[in-house]
């Protein structure tokens, strides 16, 4: 992996220790006081492009003078400057972001009308004094009483120490300074006067490429971490929720031997073969006392230490979903053993986290950890375990009260991660208002929320709290809730036009999330050369798109992104019984897949474990049959038990058959799927006799009175559809495409590299109609005219190097 989610940044700077000391040597006194300066707030931090660092060029020697300078455009009145710290840079080893890196040790702050600073006003003179430290702290440096200046400059007299990461040609430990700044605020009459003025920079050590960062605009939501905003809690006497046309059933779905169910033996193995009981419950008993002194090593480091209790989480988000659908008695029994000793370590006050509660705020434990457990015992809870949903309750009755509230969303790392454990929980039996109420008052933002209502872009990939990714999507998950349990329609258009812009902008053939952390990912970018799609991510997409077809159930947007999420990333992604693969790699190699309880792990196997609640959704006055996969339902309708039995090999063969069962006849309205790739409209017909037809992209509704034994006949249509590559990996003088059976992604394999040739003059979109399907190989094909070459479905791809991106040339 590469700078993946969890890599550990390796390559991320942080605050050393005092470095050097004959550049300490001429320091003549204790450092300051900082309390003067302190204006009470904590700088956010600012990972995105759009709100980094402005950075000196680095040196090795502190005492370099280095400074910047503010053009304001005229002389105005000056009430103080206020410098905010970078807050950008994760520890070393850990995922935790730390603020103050390159904050000048001794400098003073001037203001002159003359540029060249012939004369000048001092603001602040820290020169002969060390500076503290002031972390993530905002700093504030009152003017002279009267003072007017155009020019506003910083001078630093004595950097202080950073260590950069290890570089092949570099010495480990080497030393450098910089002076590093996330903004440079001037305050005049009561605004920051600064904002988007031009700055310059000493021409010896000043970096120009990032001089505007110092007065960039400042982020709609506020800068500073602490949110709380009791006006935007809403009364719940007010809320009024929307109804739900269709839900997802949460039982009652058997599946009788397609993909779907191969996929989900592969996951019990898998679930059963990765962990034992005792590692899931480890962290849980050594906050007890009961384990003492274990030594982790390797990536235990990250994903068991760091994230303590999330790897009984991943479990409980697998296995739970599993044993709704598949009776398997050895994985309902370890689901018990775990609730179990969760409940055994829980609290009398009801907190329940395998970590100490005054460790919430370490690494990513206070969302990422939390939100996974909680998604566990809520699985755990629908699939019958009778401790889960109370223990919930008690855990959350603890959480919505503690004083560390205003801090969750921004000063935890990833802090949006907690808000969907909230909302789900307060849509569970056992949710109240105060855990939506928590999430209005300490995590919402505005700004954000109208920018995604307008469709802006930047709100995905320069997210300007954190790490833009695919992460971001949970968050909008719990937007939704919100909007489910609120009505509000600020929610529902936000989250609507994020699904939009994910959907435009960061999707890659087949349905994968083309956006993660470290990597800069503009819109439509798609790179090919990054690994950018992790299974995670689908798995969020996949659980937003449904909260969706709960409201809309006939917008097919919604079936056909969950169904290409399933086969081409879900299932793709599947190391056999061996583990899950981390990212969705279009082009090369598939990665091997993992069982160390990575994120793409833990999302992976709960997706797999949910599979048989995509398939159907039930109304009140019937069902809706969305993807076709053999299986079973029942259901109740009107006080009558009724079934259905899909009978079909597709993806393999094309025709359905689907059966109904009841005691006495009943009226019901089947609503059958037309798929927007489907080749035209196709009939339905009913025990033979034409019954209605759909076009691509809409449902066909069949409303009569069932009898027993009454049929559901149909015949899909898949087409073979080549849509040109037009993101940033572009080969010369070549077009690249993707091409799809239907839903189903296809890769040319034998190389990372294939070039399909056309004839002379052909268009290169004709590409499509070369295929022909391989005699006794469903799904295989080949390419006319390029007899080597072979497409099979993306998800069949084991160790054989392959494209999804085969490019197009002419013939000469």
């Amino acid at each position: 992996m590469r700078y993946t989610r969890r890599r550990f940044l390796r390559h991320s700077t942080f605050a050393a220790p005092a470095l050097l000391a004959a550049a300490s040597s001429a320091r003549s006194s204790a450092p300051l006081d900082l309390k003067p300066y302190l204006t009470g707030e904590r700088m956010a931090p600012t990972p995105a492009t759009a709100y980094r660092a402005y950075r000196s060029k680095p040196v090795t020697d502190p005492t370099l003078y280095t400074w910047v300078q503010v053009d304001l455009g005229s002389s105005l009145p000056i009430d103080a400057v206020v410098l905010y710290p970078a807050s950008e840079r994760l520890y070393p080893g850990r995922d935790e972001y730390y603020g103050g890196e390159g904050f000048p040790l001794r400098f003073r702050v001037d203001a002159s009308d003359a540029a060249a600073f012939a004369q000048s006003r001092s603001i602040g003179d820290f020169t002969a004094q060390d500076f503290p430290d002031p972390g993530d702290q905002i700093t504030r440096y009152a003017a002279p009483a009267g003072l007017r200046a155009r020019y506003v400059r910083l001078t630093a007299t004595l950097l202080r120490p950073v260590r950069t990461a290890s570089q092949a040609s570099a010495p480990a430990n080497r030393a450098d300074f910089t002076l590093t700044l996330a903004k440079f605020a001037v305050l005049s009459s009561g605004r920051d006067a600064a904002v988007l003025c031009p700055v310059t920079a000493d021409p010896s050590h000043g970096n120009p490429e990032l001089l505007a960062q110092l007065t960039r605009r400042p982020r709609l939501d506020g800068e500073a971490i602490r949110i709380d905003h009791p006006a935007l809690v809403a009364n719940p006497a007010r809320w009024r929720r929307p109804p739900l046309a269709a839900h997802p059933p949460r039982s009652g779905v058997t599946l009788a031997g397609g993909l779907f169910e191969q996929a989900m033996r592969r996951n019990i193995e898998y679930l059963l073969t990765s962990f034992s009981t005792d590692d899931l419950l480890r962290q849980f008993y050594e906050r007890t006392g009961h384990i003492k002194d274990f030594k982790p090593t390797g990536s235990q480091v990250f994903w068991e230490e760091d994230l303590a209790g999330s790897n009984a989480g991943r479990f409980l988000m697998g296995a739970a979903n599993t044993i709704r659908w598949i009776d398997h008695p050895e994985l309902r029994a370890r689901v018990t053993a775990v609730v179990d000793g969760i409940a055994d370590c829980r609290r009398d006050d009801g907190y329940m986290m395998a970590y100490p509660p005054e460790s919430i705020f370490y690494s990513e434990r206070a969302a990422y950890t939390r939100a996974w457990l909680t998604h566990g015992l809520l699985e755990a809870g629908y699939s019958g375990n009778p401790k889960a949903l109370p223990m919930l309750r008690g855990y959350y009755d603890w959480f919505n009260r503690q004083d560390f509230l205003p801090l969750m969303e921004r000063g935890a790392t990833q802090g949006g991660q907690g808000m969907i454990a909230n909302t789900r929980v307060a849509l569970s039996p056992v949710g109240r208002p105060a855990d939506a109420q928590v999430i209005q008052r300490y995590y919402q933002e505005e700004a954000f929320l109208a920018g995604l209502a307008r469709h802006e872009p930047e709100q995905i990939w320069q997210y300007p709290y954190d790490r833009p990714h695919c992460y971001l999507l949970t968050n909008l998950e719990a937007y939704l809730d919100l909007y489910l349990l609120t009505g509000d329609r600020r929610y529902y258009d936000a989250v609507l036009g994020g699904w939009e812009l994910y959907r435009a902008h960061w999707e890659q053939a087949g349905g994968s999330i083309s956006i993660i952390e470290f990597e800069r990912n503009p819109p439509d970018s798609n790179y090919l050369r990054q690994k950018l799609g992790e299974l995670c991510g689908s798995a969020f997409w996949v659980f937003l798109s449904q909260r969706f077809q709960m409201l809309h159930p006939e917008d097919e947007r919604f079936a056909a992104e969950i169904e290409k999420s399933i086969y081409n990333i879900g299932i793709a992604n599947q190391d056999g019984t061996l583990g899950l693969r981390y990212h969705t790699i279009l082009e090369g190699r598939k990665e091997k897949g993992s069982r160390v309880n990575t994120c793409c792990e833990g999302q992976g196997t709960r997706l797999l474990g949910s599979l048989p609640e995509h398939i159907y959704s039930l109304a009140a006055d019937g069902l809706y049959l969305h993807l076709y996969e053999p299986s079973t339902i029942r259901w109740h309708q009107d006080g009558a038990a009724l079934a259905l039995t899909v009978a079909t090999r597709f993806p393999f063969d094309t025709a359905v058959t689907a059966t109904f069962q009841t005691a006495s006849p009943v009226r019901s309205r089947i609503r059958v799927r037309v798929p927007l790739w489907a080749a035209g409209p196709f009939e339905l017909r009913v025990n033979g006799t034409p019954a209605g037809s759909g076009a691509p992209s809409s449902y066909v509704t069949l409303d009569r009175v069932w009898s027993d034994g009454d049929r559901i006949e149909f015949t899909l249509a898949p087409a073979l559809l080549a849509r040109r590559y037009t993101g940033a990996d572009q080969l010369p003088g070549k077009a690249r495409f993707s091409v799809e059976y239907g839903p189903i992604l296809l890769a040319a394999i034998g190389a990372s590299k294939v070039d399909l040739q056309l004839e002379p003059g052909a268009a290169p979109e004709s590409l499509a109609r070369l295929l022909e399907p391989v005699p006794g190989s469903p799904l295989h094909f080949h390419v006319r005219g390029n007899p080597a070459a072979r497409l099979m479905p993306y998800w069949q791809i084991e160790t054989e190097e392959f494209t999804c991106y085969p490019a197009v040339v002419l013939r000469a």
